[in-house]
């Protein structure tokens, strides 16, 4: 049996606690180079410009280690 698109909606469960927006300002992401835009953690309203991948990622990182090491 095939999955469709809609069904995967209703069997997989994201967390809205780990959800972010981001917003790249580059016009081209297939360009190399870095990137530069704005990330936004969802639930927490944190929020960060970066210029590189890398500190994307490390913004993400450092919202998610501190929602793990945060008591339920």
């Amino acid at each position: 049996m095939e999955t469709s698109p809609t069904d995967l909606r209703h069997t997989v469960t994201l967390p809205t606690n780990r959800a972010f927006v981001v917003q790249f300002c580059t016009p081209d992401l297939g360009e190399q180079g870095n990137k530069s835009g704005r990330v936004e953690h969802l639930v927490s309203g944190q929020a960060a410009q970066f210029d590189s991948w890398a500190e994307l990622q490390q913004f993400i990182e450092k919202v998610l280690a501190h929602l793990t090491e945060a008591p339920p």
